[in-house]
C-alpha cells in the first residue's frame, strides 16, 4: 500500500525465512515518543503490545498498525511497523481494505471508545459481522480526552463531565455483549495495570483467526476521576480464575453484562468455526495476497493514480 509509511522496511528488513531475525521490544521503539498526559493508561497498552508482538516472534514488516483519531490513536507513530494514521471513526472500513489487499499481515486497530463505539460503531457492528481477520484494541477511558473531556459512549450514567456538567442522562453502552452478538469471534477485556494478563490477551487476538477485540480499560488521569486505575484494581477479577468457559455463548454474555462491584477482565468468548471474509472471499483463494500481484494495468498508469493520490 503506497499510503503507507515504510519505516518498518528500512529499519527491519525482511531476512530470509532460515535466517529469522530475532525482534525484541527495543526494536519495535518507533521514531516519536508517545506525548501522552504522565499516567495514561496508554502507555501500557503500547508496552504490551510491543510485548505481544515481540514474544510470537513477529518481524515489524509484517505487521500494519491503524488508527483513527484520539489521543490513543496516535499510537502507530509511537511503534516501529507499517502504520496508518487514519480518518475520526474509519480505521476498521481501512484496516478492512488493507487486509483483504494483503491477508499476510497482521493486523492491528488501536483507538478509544470515542472513535471506535461512538462516530465508528456503525464500521464496529460491520467489521465484526464479517468476521474481519484482525485485531482491534479498544483503549477505553471512558471519556473524550484529546477533546478535553467530553461524555463518551462508555462514559456511566450520572457522571459529569464538560458536555454534562448536571451529570450523564444516557445509558453506555457495552462493547463486550454486543462485540459477542454482532459476530466477533474473539472478545477479551483487558486493564493496563494487570500487564502481563494484558499481553497474554493481546497474544490471544494476534494468532486468532478472525476478529477479535480487545476492550481495554485505559484510565484517562487528566479528565475522568471516576474511573482510574484505583477503581478498577480494587473491582477487576479475570475470567480465568473464574472458571469461565469462553466457548459457552450464554456464559461469556452474562459475564459481559456485569458491572459493579465485580467487573470481570480476560477472555469472554471465543469461537474457532467461522470463516474470515478473506477466506470467503473467491478472487483471494488462488494467487496470493492482490498485493503481491501484478497490477494489470500500464505502469505509467499506476504511477498517475499513486500521483493523484498522494
Amino acid at each position: 500500500m503506497a499510503i503507507v509509511h515504510t519505516e518498518a522496511t528500512v529499519r527491519s528488513p525482511a531476512k530470509p525465512k532460515t535466517e529469522r531475525a530475532k525482534v525484541t521490544v527495543k526494536d519495535l521503539k518507533g521514531r516519536v515518543d508517545p506525548d501522552w498526559c504522565p499516567g495514561c493508561g496508554d502507555f501500557g497498552v503500547l508496552a504490551a503490545l510491543k510485548q505481544a508482538i515481540a514474544e510470537l516472534g513477529l518481524q515489524p514488516h509484517e505487521v500494519l498498525t491503524i488508527s483513527g483519531i484520539g489521543c490513543s490513536s496516535n499510537l502507530p507513530g509511537y511503534i516501529n511497523t507499517y502504520g496508518m494514521h487514519t480518518l475520526h471513526g474509519r480505521s476498521l472500513a481501512v484496516a478492512t481494505g488493507a487486509q483483504l489487499g494483503n491477508h499476510e499481515l497482521k493486523i492491528v486497530v488501536t483507538g478509544g471508545d470515542g472513535d471506535g463505539y461512538g462516530i465508528g460503531g456503525n464500521h464496529f457492528v460491520h467489521a465484526m459481522r464479517r468476521n474481519v481477520d484482525l485485531t482491534y484494541i479498544v483503549m477505553n477511558n471512558q471519556v473524550y480526552g484529546l477533546t478535553t473531556g467530553q461524555l463518551s459512549p462508555t462514559s456511566i450514567k450520572g457522571m459529569q463531565t464538560k458536555s454534562t456538567p448536571f451529570g450523564s442522562v444516557e445509558n453506555p453502552v457495552n462493547p463486550i455483549p454486543l462485540a459477542i452478538a454482532a459476530g466477533a469471534t474473539y472478545v477479551a477485556r483487558g486493564f493496563t495495570g494487570q500487564q502481563k494478563h494484558l499481553v497474554e490477551l493481546i497474544k490471544g487476538g494476534l494468532e486468532h483467526k478472525g476478529f477479535a477485540l480487545i476492550d481495554t480499560f485505559s484510565p484517562c488521569v487528566t479528565y475522568n476521576h471516576d474511573n482510574t486505575h484505583e477503581f478498577f484494581k480494587q473491582r477487576t477479577r479475570k475470567l480465568e480464575e473464574m472458571s469461565h468457559d469462553p466457548t459457552n455463548f450464554h456464559a461469556a454474555m452474562e459475564q459481559g453484562c456485569q458491572w459493579g462491584e465485580v467487573i470481570p477482565i480476560g477472555l469472554f468468548w471465543k469461537r474457532e468455526d467461522l470463516p474470515t471474509l478473506d477466506q470467503l472471499e473467491p478472487v483471494l483463494s488462488d494467487g496470493g495476497p492482490l498485493a503481491h500481484r501484478p497490477l494489470g494495468i500500464a505502469p505509467e498508469v499506476a504511477q498517475a493514480l499513486l500521483k493523484e493520490l498522494m
